[in-house]
C-alpha cells in the first residue's frame, strides 16, 4: 500500500525555537566542558615560562594607557554629575565618599574588565581563531602537545592574576581624577573631603571590587579563548569570533557584577549584623 509523504517545513516558528534551544544547550556543555579542561590544566599544567611573560606584559602593561584614561574621566564624569545635587543639600564636600566608593565597589572594577575585555579579550580570540582556520591548532596537537595547555592557559593566567591591578590602577586614577576635578573646578575643600571619604568608604568596598575583578578577569579569558577555539573558517569567522567574545564577555561582567554584589552585600550582612533600632 503506498503511503502519502507527509510535508515538513523545517521553517516554521516552532522548528526555529527548537533549533535555538538546542544550540544554547550545545553551546552551554561545550564551554562549560571548555573550562573544566582549562581549570584542570591550571592546576595539574605547566606554563612555559616565556610564553607566560609575554602574554602578561600584553594583558598588564598595554592595558594601562587606556584603563588610565577611563579611570580618569569616570571620576570626573562622577563629580560633575554629583556636584549639582549635592550642592542643593548643601553636601558638596560629601561627594568625595560617593565618587569614591562607586569607583572602588563598582565602576573602577566593570570598567578595567570592560576596557579588558574590549582590547585583550577580542585579540586573544582573534588570534586563535587564526590558528584554527590555518591548522595551527591541530599542528600542536599532531605534535603531541596540549593546546589547551600551550595556548590558554597563560591568556587565563594573565587575564586572572593581572585584572586586580588594573582595577587598582583604575580606581586610583579615578579617584584622584574625582578629587583633582572636585577642588580646582568645583572649589570643594580638599580637608573634608577626604575626611568624609575616609569615614564612608571602608575595606569591604574595596575587597569587594577586588574579588568582582579575579572572577571578571577569569570569564574574559574563558570566553575569549572558547570562541577563538571554535572558529568558523575563513576571515569572516575570526570577526566574528571577536565580536561574540566581546559582546558575550561583556555581557558576563555585568551578571557576575550583579550576583557577586548581591553574594557578597548578603554575606556581610550576615556576618555583621546592624544593631537593633531603638525605636
Amino acid at each position: 500500500m503506498a503511503t502519502i509523504p507527509v510535508s515538513r517545513s523545517s521553517s516554521t516558528p516552532i522548528h526555529r525555537l527548537g533549533a535555538a534551544v538546542l544550540s544554547v544547550v550545545e553551546g552551554v556543555g561545550d564551554f562549560s566542558l571548555f573550562s573544566v579542561g582549562v581549570l584542570r590544566q591550571v592546576i595539574v599544567g605547566r606554563s612555559r615560562r616565556r610564553v607566560m611573560l609575554e602574554t602578561m606584559y600584553n594583558v598588564g602593561v598595554g592595558s594601562i594607557p587606556v584603563v588610565v584614561v577611563t579611570g580618569v574621566f569616570i571620576g570626573m564624569v562622577l563629580a560633575v554629575q554629583g556636584f549639582a545635587s549635592f550642592h542643593h543639600l548643601g553636601m558638596e564636600t560629601r561627594i568625595g565618599s560617593v565618587i569614591n566608593v562607586s569607583l572602588v565597589k563598582e565602576l573602577g572594577p566593570v570598567l578595567a574588565a570592560t576596557m579588558l575585555a574590549g582590547r585583550v579579550g577580542s585579540a586573544m580570540a582573534a588570534e586563535l581563531g587564526t590558528m584554527r582556520v590555518t591548522e595551527q591548532i591541530d599542528a600542536i596537537r599532531a605534535l603531541g602537545a596540549n593546546p589547551v595547555r600551550q595556548l590558554v592557559v597563560p591568556r587565563f593566567l594573565a587575564c586572572f592574576l593581572l585584572i586586580p591591578v588594573l582595577t587598582i590602577v583604575a580606581d586610583t586614577v579615578g579617584i584622584i581624577g574625582g578629587w583633582a576635578f572636585s577642588t580646582q573646578a568645583l572649589d570643594v575643600n580638599s580637608h573634608f573631603y577626604w575626611n568624609h571619604s575616609r569615614s564612608f568608604v571602608t575595606a569591604f568596598d574595596v575587597t569587594t571590587g577586588l574579588i568582582k575583578s579575579v572572577f571578571f578577569g577569569g570569564a574574559i579569558a574563558l570566553v575569549s579563548c572558547y570562541h577563538g577555539f571554535h572558529c568558523e573558517a575563513g576571515a569572516k569567522g575570526v570577526g566574528r569570533a571577536a565580536t561574540v567574545s566581546f559582546v558575550v564577555s561583556f555581557v558576563a561582567i555585568l551578571a557576575l557584577d550583579f550576583f557577586l554584589g548581591l553574594l557578597l552585600d548578603t554575606s556581610y550582612r550576615m556576618a555583621y549584623p546592624a544593631p537593633p533600632s531603638l525605636l
